[in-house]
């Protein structure tokens, strides 16, 4: 394997290089496969220098996973539309379409906040709060549904079923079409927000 010739870059273009990298690395495998000599060797850095930027590997691995959340938030804001059902589908499309691409690390992170790492979990509620919060009246953008204590429980169990729905597609499709895993997702928050007025 051949290394990529060193450059020297400013401190903040180099960070911003590093955790580019590491998103990009993190798509195709696990947080724990995501090793500082794999991405020195991409980079064309040092080990050490890596350190210099993150601290240590777990330091690296928060900041790489708090990118791809803040990543896959902006993939998945909808467009001014005064259509909600259009943003939506637009939103539950590019959920899908994320984590499909991203399948690797966006599964690391939901076992890392399952598995107990607070800072995993605390990137990983933040993530879901904002995309759930776009839903509610607050956001003048969202799906404008009544903000009240049992939306909020439809809500948030949605979301988990969507997530699960999501990853278990982009494992195995199992015959089931895009657009009828689209249209039963979006859907399925149309009916539950009906059924709980």
């Amino acid at each position: 394997m051949t290394s990529t010739p060193r450059v020297r870059l400013d401190p903040s273009t180099r960070r911003e290089q590093l955790l580019t990298l590491g998103v990009r690395l993190l798509a195709t495998r696990s947080l724990d496969q995501l090793s500082i000599e794999t991405l020195a060797e991409e980079a064309g850095i040092s080990r050490g220098l890596l350190y210099h930027y993150f601290g240590n590997k777990s330091d690296f691995h928060e900041a790489v996973v708090r990118r791809a959340a803040d990543d896959l938030i902006e993939a998945t804001m909808p467009p001014p539309d005064d259509d909600p059902l259009a943003r939506l589908a637009y939103g539950v499309a590019a959920y899908l379409d994320y984590v499909v691409e991203n399948y690797e690390g966006y599964l690391s992170l939901v076992k890392g906040a399952g598995g107990g790492n607070p800072k995993l979990r605390a990137i990983y509620e933040e993530a879901r709060t904002a995309l759930t919060e776009r839903l509610f009246e607050e956001d003048p953008d969202g799906l404008m549904l009544t903000d009240n204590p049992l939306t909020r429980m439809v809500v948030h169990s949605w979301s988990a079923m969507v997530e699960d729905m999501v990853l278990s597609w982009a494992r195995d499709p199992a015959g089931v079409e895009r657009e009828e895993l689209l249209a039963l997702m979006g859907g399925a928050l149309v009916s539950l927000v009906d059924l709980a007025r």
